[in-house]
């Protein structure tokens, strides 16, 4: 083949670290937004927040030396009276221009930022805080109980051990064979039987008194051995009537547990556990104890959300014609205040008007300048296109806020994409992680998006309006009679609602409601 030249035409998306930049963090929920921020202010001088540039000024070390052209200090007094609004006619140019110069958008935006070490100023909140992580867990608690037993040195370390390997539900996971084994082949030249028989020993006199102390049932290797511990302890202390149920319910848990959670009392009765009543008074006995001993001894970290957006109900009319109308404002704690560093920037542009020699490092100090521009400018724009969105979902689901879930309609994300002119994967990035602050509740963004369901009338209706009047249909139910799906199928088709029986059951697993054998009351 002869060589050649030849021209082509092509086009090519290219992503810019800029738009990069920006596409990250719109996808990034509030803590993780708030621990970009705090690594970006370690990283970037140029950057800071107004708390540190009040600070500044406090210490007297305002920008006195440095030559602020007259634009400049016109912005400042405006900026100083101006507070953030948003509007959707108003364009922002996300590109950089280069320059060093004070930009009009260098100065704070936001509102006030939390310290980034996190330090607590009040010394009341600080203890306070202490004093909720202050949490004794089971294992702690069992070996204080420990302390009051007269055990030898091996019968104590191997309660001792046995305690700490209790998984948080306080169940031991491991059989007693293969922590003794796992003990003897970590000692060199002692993995004889007669050593491994010895430890298996003192671990079986350990489970004893381990199973005897508080919480009750705690030790067990099964749920099924849970119970009986927990039956047994009252066994012991119950009365002649109550002697008779804890013996059946003793026989239940020697059978597979499968037919105590199906509530299979046929079945029990026709294996000579008791008689029909005597089953249904065992099994609520049994409903009534803890399978988990060590619930309450877990440390659960509350992890509190605080909504990205605001929406209020504000009452617009009088009399009669008096019409709910909602505003949606970010929540000021939510967004960060940065701004330039306004005496870095002024004495790098100093620097570059007296021709400063060292022409590489001002290159590579205008670059981080400039990165804190697009930084706080893609900043500005992942909050301004979540209230964009926001505003957009208040507008589509109105009746919501009005009525409930119950009046909630389909809504899908090109409804959202097409009314702003952004793409769908730009609005899911933006109802991922983020959450709106409504008269009903918080709810995910994602919460009002849902498919629709047909209905007589021609129209649709929101999968989740389905889910709600589901919940309270059996809400309303008789506990001797529950609702099954299928009766609930035949209810939301009486209402107009074409859902089939296997959708309300997926609907109802989603509710986390277990099924009508399950609700049904002994």
């Amino acid at each position: 083949m002869k060589p050649g030249l030849s021209l082509r035409v092509s086009q090519h998306l290219a992503l810019t670290p800029q738009l990069q930049q920006s596409i990250r963090l719109l996808q990034l929920s509030t803590l993780e937004l708030s621990q970009e921020v705090g690594q970006m202010l370690d990283d970037n001088p140029f950057l800071e927040l107004q708390d540190e540039s009040a600070e500044r000024e406090d210490f007297g070390l305002k920008q006195q030396d440095a030559t602020v052209s007259v634009s400049d200090r016109e912005f400042e007094a405006a900026s100083a009276d101006d507070t953030t609004t948003y509007s959707e006619e108003e364009g922002i140019n996300w590109e950089g221009d280069g320059t060093t110069d004070m930009a009009p958008d260098d100065g704070e935006w936001g509102i006030e930022a939390a310290p980034r070490n996190g330090a607590m100023d009040d010394a009341d909140d600080q203890d306070a805080t202490v004093l909720a992580r202050s949490h004794e867990s089971l294992q702690s608690f069992l070996h204080r109980q420990a302390l009051s037993l007269y055990l030898g040195a091996l019968d104590a370390a191997a309660l001792q051990f046995l305690i700490e390997s209790l998984n948080d539900d306080g169940y031991l996971d491991e059989p007693l064979e293969s922590l003794a084994q796992g003990l003897t082949h970590s000692n060199v030249g002692s993995s004889d039987d007669d050593q491994q028989s010895e430890l298996l020993h003192h671990f079986t006199v350990a489970l004893s008194l381990l199973q005897s102390l508080e919480p009750v049932g705690v030790g067990a290797r099964d749920l099924a051995e849970c119970l009986r511990l927990q039956l047994s302890a009252m066994q012991s202390s119950a009365g002649a009537p109550q002697q008779d149920v804890i013996v059946v319910a003793l026989r239940i848990c020697k059978h597979p547990m499968d037919l105590l959670a199906r509530r299979d009392i046929k079945r029990l009765v026709q294996l000579g556990v008791g008689q029909d009543a005597q089953v249904r008074e065992a099994i609520a006995l049994i409903a009534r104890l803890e399978p988990k001993p060590g619930r309450r001894f877990v440390d659960v970290e509350r992890n509190i959300i605080v909504p990205d957006v605001l929406v209020s109900k504000v009452l617009a009319g009088t009399g009669r014609n008096t019409e709910p109308r909602f505003r949606v404002q970010l929540n000021p704690d939510v967004m960060p205040r940065l701004r330039v560093h306004d005496i870095y920037a002024n004495a790098l542009r100093g620097h570059r008007g007296q021709g400063g020699a060292d022409g590489g490092g001002h290159a590579a100090l205008q670059q981080r300048l400039q990165e804190a521009r697009w930084f706080i400018k893609n900043i500005q724009q992942r909050f301004d296109t979540i209230l964009r969105v926001s505003t957009a979902i208040v507008e589509r689901q109105r009746s919501f806020f009005i009525h409930g879930e119950l009046a909630m309609r389909p809504l899908v994300l090109r409804e959202i994409a097409d009314e702003l002119g952004l793409h769908e994967s730009t609005i899911s990035r933006v109802t991922t992680a983020k959450y709106m602050g409504t008269p009903f509740g918080t709810y995910e963004l994602k919460y009002f998006f849902g498919s629709g369901l047909g209905t007589d009338s021609g129209s649709n209706t929101s999968s989740t309006a389905v889910r709600a009047l589901i919940k309270q249909l059996i809400a309303a139910e008789s506990s001797t009679k529950p609702l099954s799906d299928n009766q609930l199928s035949e209810m939301l088709k009486e209402q107009g609602i074409d859902c089939a029986r296997r959708t309300v059951a997926k609907y109802r697993e989603g509710l986390k409601i277990a099924p009508a054998s399950l609700r049904k009351a002994l």
